[in-house]
């Protein structure tokens, strides 16, 4: 049988992915890091290889009978990290892991980029099309990954290129800290609340991932994925505090103040060699439109989202509670 390799297989999103391939009947193979958490995998029927994908000659010689590449490993934000700790994995690895599959013969190459390469949107929704602004080293890596992938194209190795917009479901974190603070009555808007933010459901994206490595429309394509529609963050919180049965959170302060704060906290702690508690990126949550357009999935791979905001909030709050988070 024809095997899938799957990269960044024990993150939330890889191993839901595996997951779902492993259901239908797909032999899978995932390259694991040795202190990557693979027990999931494991029990699941992965064949779990260690590979350092920055070695390239030892990403060649692990590319035995594999037939389609889901590339989803990357280096994720980090306090201090500059643009070359970024590059390592996110542009030098998916370098040699595009001419590996080239060399191999792979039928078909998805590469994992992110909505973040265009940065804020100021004319929503973007389509796939919208001009790029990456706002930081991980955007920018991001960015130069992807148009290395896009480059393989001209090559004839069959790549197609899914930009997710702001994931979560059951196994993710990265809300936690929103649920948790709508659940303690703490949460504070900074700003007004009236910028715009898109989100997909895990499984929904997951659909995402294998409509572009299957079928013919996604070659040399770039596509956007995501939920049905995209809220205001206060419509969010409302939305947030409603599943968690708490009142809507009142309590706003301005966003300048709390911006050049930020922005002050950050060069303080650089100079202590400490992580700021608080910093511009995370302020910029509140501030920056991020609304995108997936009329293109939904043409040209049938792409539907099954999973309604209400919905996956839902789930999400449960698998929450369940784990003792909130």
């Amino acid at each position: 049988m024809k095997k899938v390799l799957v990269t960044g297989a024990s993150g939330f999103t890889g191993s839901h992915l595996c997951r779902r391939l492993v259901a239908e009947g797909a032999e899978v193979v995932a390259f694991v890091r040795p202190t990557s958490r693979i027990g999931p995998l494991v029990e699941m029927g992965v064949e779990c290889r260690i590979v350092d994908i920055s070695d390239p000659e030892v990403v060649r010689r692990s590319f035995d009978g594999i037939a389609t590449v889901y590339h989803l490993a990357a280096a994720y934000r980090e306090e201090h990290a500059d643009h070359s700790a970024f590059r390592r994995v996110n542009v030098e690895a998916t370098r040699n892991l595009l001419e590996a599959a080239q060399a191999a013969g792979v039928e078909r190459f998805v590469h994992c980029s992110t909505v973040g390469v265009q940065g804020e949107i100021e004319e929503p929704p973007a389509t796939e099309e919208y001009r790029f602004r990456p706002g930081d080293h991980y955007q920018q890596s991001k960015l130069e990954g992807e148009l290395l992938a896009r480059e393989y194209t001209a090559r004839r190795l069959p790549v197609s290129v899914v930009r997710p917009v702001g994931i979560y479901g059951p196994g993710d974190t990265r809300f936690l800290k929103l649920f948790r603070g709508i659940a303690r009555r703490r949460f504070v808007m900074i700003g007004s609340g009236e910028v715009l933010y898109h989100l997909t459901y895990i499984d929904d994206l997951v659909d995402g991932f294998l409509l572009a490595g299957s079928r013919p429309e996604a070659l040399g394509e770039v596509f956007t994925i995501g939920g049905v529609r995209y809220t205001t963050l206060n419509e969010l919180v409302r939305m947030i505090a409603a599943t968690l049965e708490r009142p809507t959170p009142r309590l706003r302060i301005p966003f300048g103040p709390v911006y050049a704060a930020s922005v002050a906290c950050e060069k303080l702690c650089g100079w202590l060699g400490v992580s700021p508690p608080l910093y511009p990126r995370r302020v910029e949550f509140f501030s920056k439109d991020r609304a995108f357009d997936i009329s293109k999935a939904r043409r040209l791979l049938g792409y539907e989202p099954r999973v309604d905001l209400e919905d996956g909030l839902l789930r999400t709050a449960a698998w929450y509670r369940q784990q003792g988070l909130i």
